[in-house]
């Protein structure tokens, strides 16, 4: 291709460029000729030192021999160029200038050829960087010579380029070659994405454990980090996941890992260093974070910043395309004009969307970064604080809220200067069209709708604190409901604790309220403020004698719709930032408390036999909190503890023996003195068991490797190889939350093994034999304390005086202090000092049972002792309760689309939907009255002085206020639509839940109650109605925007009808993905939630083994599994996003060119101009319309699994028809008749009681023992009807009890349960819930026949001293007083104790047993219970083995028989007791 024009200045430039491309070319030549020649001759030399080995044939990847033949392509058409310039050529002029083109493509295709031979035999290989550059080259030099010639080309309409600026023609041979060029630079990126794919797997084990499990090909799992630049663009990365969603039903392991980038463990120690940073700044956090992610901001600014441009671009230029419509020139001159204008507009909104795309993803990757980091530092925080006053529901909140606004304000982090930029440019669009002073009344209106927001955002943010505080109440209360519900539903108070908590949310409700009427009036503003600006603007223009036109009416618009969101988002962005930083100093309060110093772990020194050194010290449970109850303790003298040393703490309720052990090891902040020193690694076994959920083996193991022959020991040392062996999963199966599903000893047997099986130095065991029976606890002593640990250090807390005995020293505590510490037999021997106190009253109790024993003839020593030997499991049978019935169940997921019900239950929950037609007609009405404004001032402006200013003004104001009426009408019938829809779903799924039986509480861990009651409430409250409705005014929006634009160009309606099919269909391939995720991501948070729980309760435990890194591990598992979910549903949206604006971009760009295409007469240029105008939002308001469809459909699932909570069924709903009520006075005598009872926990588990008969006389005392499994707790269970029976009935009084109400039967019985349960409260709240009695007659009554009363004085608040949550403030043994007091006030006729005394110590035992002997003479007492002087007394004993009676007689009468079971029970006590004697 070649000029004629002669070449003068400009034909110099062009001759020189024209000599400068092929030396370029001549240069690549020569480059890739030596890599070629590099890479022959290292294939060479490497075949010579070791030949090559035959292998299997490879086929080339389909990108490869794209790129290779498009190479040879572009070789044959250069060489065919330059054959053709060479025979056109006059003679004696040589024209070479195609043949180095033509040289350096053959280089190209023998470079790309050799490439892929070697990575066929090699295994993949990248593209030579040589290689990559040259086709870039070619590729970009060819397109900018193409777009200068033609854009010179189109402005002219005479002479190209040349004539103009440099004279760059293109070549022919570039321009014949660029399509290949083009599509080799493509297949080079996907080439080069799916290499790295396959080195990033090759790189992987060959049988990694996700991949073997969910059976998943190497090639269907891409990873972000893997993702080339094209791919990373439009993010294609994302279609293997949208492929295997399409065909199956997503796992954890086919979701894409995230970026390294925002992995936990590399945000964490980011986020960790940064604050070792900022140590010493007063805002510790905010510091931390900014320091932390600036760079990722400042990328993610760069794509807010081009966004940004690129929307002014738009309006900028409506102007000149307006007025190229109305100019009266018509011809090629024009057409062409109008196209480039086209493709302007094109171009840039494809570059405002895909700026925005990744805009919208970076700060989604920021987001999960900060979330992960900030979920992390809390939990170390948690695991490493041995002082803090945060509860769990606290904790609930601060992850749940907290740290996810945190999170989500990334997505508003950039409005802060975005802002300004919106101004500026705007000014800069409004002084080119109007002038200055128009444009200073623009920016003095903004500024005054932004003001009088800002009293609003205030508003906001207070109203949003008082929310959270609200909330924070709620939610603590329900955890703690939750935690306790099995002892609330056994008293019957479950309409008591939901009244409470009913109350909590009628506060939070008052507040949400207001703030959602507040947002209402945001709202109204937002619409508003377009209204009042433009009337400033227009009306200053009129002022000034501005000429109004179309194009500047219509550009000035555009503008303002521009400007319409920020301002509109400031008040929010002022609110968010508002609710940040309440989030964030919450955040920071909690990192900045001060930790209590750690206890030294002095490591084993050579043959020293010290081991624990106790110094003479104070110590106190948090002394600033002025709920804290526990006792200070005081040590006043050294205590050295040798090595292999055994050594018994003892003392009565509440003296401090836990509290000691504490101390110890470091749990209590030290007031005074040096600390204690301990040498070697630690075990601790606390007082009330703490079992993780998991199964037994890893509850045992610990973290640990597992040891066959010591695994096995423990084992048996600790009793648990039956309980193993009855269990159909061994040690495999599941233990449930807290261990819900194991017995009380069974828990402490399994925590006892875990400290045996760590093979510690030393052993710290809180009181472990009190939730055993006698039997069980002397084999523990035996085989476990005195056997496999006989070597080892332990400390044990114990309120078994018969222990003592083998103790090499026993410490005694009263009141917090150590009064006595040394040998048993030389405290012995002091007759005024606490230990004798305690054995006198141990000696008491034998005392009461030896005349017994002796004159009925118990056994003999020797019988004894060979009769208590073989220990209790050795009775179990497969019959028994040990099946754990109530395993953890998996949380149940809906597959497939979000059910039209769920919908239609949603809309109909508010006045049965009787405002939905309202809010719609308000929504029409707006936008019909916001069109007709707009249309109206640009077809008035272009009339000239046809139509009066005034009329024009105010006209336009008249339209535009009637539309922002309609706007405040929606708003507010809006709100009072999410008011009452929250109000009933909550509502609905609370009582659900309070309704539900026991067994749901079991299997259900409380995470996932308090997941749906915090974070899906929480999207019910402010979100779901909110989404509804913004998709709803969308389409309205969009359906009118469309038949704006067919009006006028009635020729692209088949083409919307196209488009709008390939978007749903495109919706429809990308929910099926994307709705499975939004599923996943609420039930990976429940686990984040429980692990939290699960660590706060078991914090102690957790730093005594030195087990802090295993549990942190774990909860980087779960979070990176979270922070995945969560990003690839945000990226999904982005996939679609990205796909569906390109297309009615397109849309866009075929309106404009068949307006441009249209005859002047046809088209009329304001309504043209209008249709250009909304046209610019056309992508934003279809994605708008397709994203809020896609993220209803996500949201939704919030009601979705509120619903499923709404539908668990009720107690009620099992039992048969209930007869009419009892009389108020039943049971009068309390008889109960147990007649044939069959009872199963389930239809595949066997019978647990097998045809037990019998009665309990009414006003009797009546004990019940048997072998742990016996069948003792299923049948309490039974009485209160938390198992309903297979076959038989029970009678209390003649009346069957499962034809009455459950509130009606367990209102007018009382348990005192095995595991004491407090409330946060006051201590009278704790003993009078319901509020039913005078202070008089609690401490008349029960306080001090309970032992009780000293201890309430010890506060001066007396009744209404503070109770902290789950009692933490109280010792176990105070507990259990506060819960027989409880019961005794109600002074029900039937009375179950379940090992009410189990840890008190025996003076305490010998008070409580007379108190109830005393108080319950005219009531049934049943008695399960471990030790012997608390049944010995009854009336009568029931004896259960392997669900069936064995003994049912008078103590009096089973001691006569020597053989009886009962007896073997008691000669075995009476065996253990004697040594102390």
């Amino acid at each position: 291709m070649k000029s004629d024009v002669p070449l003068g200045r400009g034909g110099v430039a062009s001759a020189e460029m024209h000599a400068f491309r092929p030396l370029v070319d001549a240069v690549f030549a020569a480059m890739l000729a030596f890599w070629i020649s590099k890479e022959m001759l290292t294939r060479r030399r490497r075949d010579l030192r070791s030949p090559p080995v035959p292998a299997s044939p490879q086929r080339w990847p389909h990108s490869q021999k794209l790129a290779v033949a498009c190479c040879a392509m572009a070789t044959v058409v250069s060489s065919g160029v330059g054959a053709f310039q060479c025979w056109r050529a006059p003679e004696g002029r040589l024209n070479y200038g195609s043949f180095p083109l033509a040289l350096t493509w053959l280089m190209a295709c023998t470079a790309s050829a050799c490439t892929n031979i070697n990575a066929t035999s090699e295994g993949c290989k990248s593209w030579p960087h040589v290689l990559l550059f040259w086709w870039l080259y070619s590729s970009a030099s060819s397109l900018l010579s193409l777009g200068l010639y033609l854009a010179s080309w189109l402005e002219t309409g005479d002479q190209p380029a040349s004539a103009l600026l440099l004279r760059v023609q293109p070549e022919l041979a570039d321009l014949l070659s660029l399509p290949f060029a083009i599509t080799v630079c493509l297949s080079s990126m996907i080439s080069s994405c799916a290499h790295k794919t396959r080195q990033s797997y090759l790189e992987q084990p060959l049988l990694g454990k996700q991949a073997v499990e969910c059976n998943i090909r190497r090639d269907e799992v891409y990873r972000y980090d893997d993702a080339g630049f094209w791919s990373r663009l439009v993010f294609q990365w994302l279609n293997p996941l949208f492929r295997r969603g399409k065909k199956e039903r997503l796992k954890l392991a086919h979701i894409p890992d995230i970026p390294r980038s925002e992995s936990a463990e590399l945000a964490s120690n980011l986020l960790e260093e940064s604050i070792r940073k900022h140590k010493t700044t007063p805002y510790l956090l905010p510091h931390a974070i900014g320091s932390a992610i600036w760079k990722s901001l400042a990328a993610n600014g760069m794509c807010a910043g081009i966004n940004t441009l690129a929307s002014y671009l738009g309006p900028l230029l409506i102007r000149n395309f307006v007025d190229l419509l109305s100019s009266n020139h018509d011809g090629d001159l024009t057409y062409r004009h109008g196209l480039i204008l086209a493709f302007i507009f094109f171009v840039s909104k494809t570059v405002e969307s895909l700026s925005q795309r990744h805009w919208y993803f970076g700060t989604q990757q920021i987001g999960v970064r900060l979330r992960a980091g900030l979920t992390l530092l809390i939990y170390k925080k948690c695991l490493s604080s041995r002082s803090t006053s945060l509860s769990n529901g606290n904790t609930v909140n601060l992850i749940n809220v907290d740290v996810e606004r945190v999170g989500d304000f990334c997505f508003y982090m950039h409005g802060i200067w975005l802002l300004p930029v919106h101004m500026f440019l705007a000014l800069v669009v409004l002084q080119r069209n109007l002038g200055t002073f128009p444009a200073m009344a623009t920016l003095f209106s903004t500024i005054v709708v932004m003001v009088s927001n800002t009293p609003l955002a205030m508003m906001q943010e207070k109203f949003q604190t008082r929310i959270m505080e609200a909330k924070d109440a709620r939610i603590k209360a329900t955890s703690e409901a939750l935690k306790s519900m099995r002892i609330i539903k056994l008293h019957s108070w479950e309409l008591s604790f939901l009244k409470k908590i009913l109350q909590l949310r009628e506060t939070e409700r008052f507040w949400l309220k207001r703030y959602l009427y507040t947002c209402s009036t945001v709202a109204f503003l937002f619409w508003t403020s377009p209204t009042l600006v433009s009337v400033a603007t227009f009306g200053s223009s009129i002022v000034m004698k501005t000429p109004l036109t179309a194009g500047t009416v219509l550009s000035a618009l555009a503008t303002f719709r521009i400007l319409q969101e920020p301002i509109y988002n400031l008040p929010e962005l002022i609110s968010m930032i508002a609710q940040t930083k309440v989030s964030i100093d919450r955040i920071n309060e909690f990192l900045r408390e001060e930790d209590q110093k750690m206890l030294t772990n002095y490591p084993t020194q050579g043959e020293t036999d010290l081991v624990i050194e106790i110094e003479p010290a104070e110590y106190a449970w948090d002394s600033s909190d002025p709920t804290s109850k526990k006792v200070s303790i005081s040590i006043g003298e050294k205590v050295k503890i040798m090595k292999g040393q055994k050594v018994a703490v003892c003392g009565s309720v509440g003296s401090g023996k836990s509290s000691l052990i504490c101390s110890m090891l470091g749990e209590v902040p030290r007031t005074s003195g040096a600390a204690t020193k301990v040498t070697g690694m630690k075990a601790y076994a606390t007082q009330r068991a703490w079992i993780q959920t998991g199964t037994v083996k890893e509850n045992i193991l610990f973290g640990k490797k597992m040891d066959a022959g010591l695994y096995d020991s423990v084992l048996d040392a600790c009793a648990l190889k039956q309980d193993i062996e009855l269990w159909s999963d061994g040690d495999l199966t599941v233990v449930g939350e807290r261990g819900t599903n194991l017995s009380g000893g069974q828990k402490q047997r399994i925590q006892l093994a875990r400290s045996v099986y760590s093979d510690s130095d030393v052993y710290f065991l809180d009181d472990p034999f009190s939730a055993v029976d006698a039997h069980t606890s002397t084999y523990l002593f035996k085989r476990c304390l005195m056997g496999l640990l006989s070597s080892k250090t332990v400390v044990y807390a114990t309120h078994q005086l018969e222990l003592l005995e083998a103790a090499d020293l026993v410490i005694v505590m009263k009141d917090g202090s150590m009064v006595q510490h040394g040998e048993y037999k030389e405290l012995a021997k002091s007759t005024e000092g606490e230990l004798v106190r305690l054995v006198n009253a141990h000696r008491q109790s034998i005392d009461h049972m030896k005349p017994t024993a002796e004159e009925k003839g118990a056994p003999t020593g020797l019988e004894k002792a060979n009769r208590i030997e073989p220990f209790e499991e050795k009775h179990h049978r497969r019959s028994t309760d040990d099946k754990l019935p109530h395993q953890i169940e998996e949380e149940e997921t809906v597959i497939g689309r979000v059910k039209w019900n769920v919908y239609s239950v949603f809309v109909m929950c508010a006045y049965k939907g009787a405002l939905v037609p309202v809010v719609l007609l308000c929504q029409v009405l707006f936008q019909g009255l916001q069109m007709g404004s707009n249309y109206w001032i640009a077809w008035a402006a272009g009339k000239g002085s046809l139509i009066g200013q005034e009329k024009l003004i105010g006209v336009f104001a008249m339209l535009s206020g009637g539309s922002s009426f309609f706007i405040l009408g929606r708003a507010v019938l809006l709100s009072t639509i999410a008011i009452k829809t929250a109000q009933h779903l909550f509502l609905g799924m609370i009582s659900a839940v309070f309704r539900a039986p026991l067994s749901f509480f079991d299997s259900t861990p409380s995470s996932r109650i308090l997941s749906r009651s915090s974070t899906d409430q929480s999207t019910v409250d402010t979100d779901i109605p909110y989404r509804v409705a913004g998709l709803v005014f969308a389409l309205i929006q969009l359906l009118s925007v469309i038949v704006l634009m067919c009006q006028v160009a009635w020729q692209i309606f088949p083409l919307f009808l196209i488009i709008l099919a390939i978007s749903v269909w495109l919706q429809a391939y990308y929910i099926t993905t994307a709705r499975e995720l939004a599923r996943m991501v609420g039930t990976r948070k429940a686990p984040i939630l429980h692990h939290f729980s699960e660590t706060i309760a078991g914090a102690p435990v957790i730093r005594c083994f030195s087990r802090e890194d295993l549990f942190v591990q774990r909860l980087y598992s779960l979070v990176d599994g979270y922070s995945k979910v969560v990003l690839s549903s945000g990226s999904t949206m982005e996939w679609l996003c990205v796909r569906v604006n390109f297309l009615f971009n397109f849309v866009f760009f075929v309106v404009l060119v068949v307006l441009v295409s249209l005859p002047k007469s046809s088209v009329d240029p304001s309504l043209a101009g209008l249709i250009v105008t909304y046209g610019l939002n056309l992508n934003v308001l279809q994605g708008w319309v397709i994203w809020n469809m896609c993220n209803v459909e996500n949201k939704m699932i919030s009601v979705e699994r509120i619903l499923q909570f709404m539908e668990v069924p009720s107690e009620e709903a099992i039992s048969v028809v209930k007869e009419s009520p009892p009389s108020p006075e039943w049971p009068q005598e309390g008889k109960i008749e147990l007649e044939d009872l069959h009872i199963r926990y389930g239809p595949s588990l066997p019978i647990v009681l097998k045809g037990i008969t019998c009665t309990f006389p009414g006003k009797k005392k009546i004990g019940i023992v048997g072998r742990t499994g016996s069948g003792k707790s299923t049948l309490i269970q039974a009485l209160f009807r938390v198992i309903e029976l297979l076959s038989g009935r029970i009678l209390i009084d003649g009346i069957d009890i499962a034809k009455l109400r459950l509130h009606e039967l367990r209102s007018r019985l009382s348990i005192i349960p095995q595991d004491p349960v407090l409330f946060q409260g006051t201590v009278r709240m704790n003993l009078d819930p319901l509020e039913e009695h005078s202070d008089r007659e609690i401490w008349e009554q029960v306080l001090h026949k309970c032992n009780l009363a000293d201890t309430v004085r010890r506060d001066w608040r007396l009744l209404d001293a503070p109770v902290a949550e789950d009692g933490e403030n109280w010792s176990v043994g105070q507990r259990q007083l506060v819960c027989l007091v409880r019961v005794l006030l109600k002074k029900r006729k039937v009375l179950v104790l379940d090992e009410a005394t189990a840890s008190v110590d025996t003076v305490t035992d010998n008070a409580i047993r007379q108190a109830i002997q005393e108080e319950t003479r005219e009531c049934t007492v049943l008695t399960v219970a471990h030790r012997i002087p608390t049944v010995i007394d009854n009336d009568l004993v029931l004896v259960l083995d392997q669900g069936k009676v064995v003994e049912y007689e008078s103590p009096k009468a089973l001691l006569e028989n020597k053989s009886s079971s009962f007896s073997a029970l008691v000669g075995e006590f009476l065996l253990r007791s004697s040594r102390n004697d």
